[in-house]
């Protein structure tokens, strides 16, 4: 089964070497695609490659790595990274669907979703507050520039 993002994405979480756990709404999903290659399958069904996406996040944030993806600029759909996008550890979060986030310890942070489901993630909560920042930040640029036209 081929997976691509959606508005009721929630997350997008490594299961084994070639297999994703995927969060939505009301479902759980096991998809046999990693989460990279979910990630550019999506950029690519909305219409660009995800270096792209990548690149033009990069030019936006200034930011070198670890950059949030808009993968649907239509509906503002922007996922953001755990760790490296590279990483067989990479977990892609919904900044959409985000409601809070917490420190559980030094190197785990519980993710809250807007439907109260919550992933515990292995990253510090410093690193995911970073990333809600980027996300949130590249979030509020593109709808700025969305309303200017």
């Amino acid at each position: 089964m081929k997976y691509e993002i959606s508005k009721g994405t929630l997350a997008i979480v490594p299961n084994e070497k070639t297999t994703s756990l995927v969060y939505e709404d009301k479902e759980r999903y096991l998809v046999n695609q990693t989460p990279f290659e979910i990630m550019e399958d999506s950029c690519l069904y909305f219409g660009s490659t995800y270096n792209g996406r990548k690149e033009g996040a990069r030019s936006i944030l200034g930011a070198e790595y670890k950059v949030p993806i808009i993968v649907d600029e239509a509906d503002n759909l922007i996922v953001f990274p755990t760790t490296s996008p590279l990483s067989s550890d990479c977990i892609w979060i919904s900044l959409n669907h985000l409601k809070n986030y917490e420190k559980l310890d030094s190197y785990n942070t519980k993710i809250v979703f807007d439907n109260d489901k919550e992933i515990i993630v292995p990253s510090s909560y410093r690193s995911i507050e970073n990333q809600v920042s980027r996300a949130s930040r590249l979030d509020f640029i593109m709808r700025n520039r969305k309303k200017r036209k």
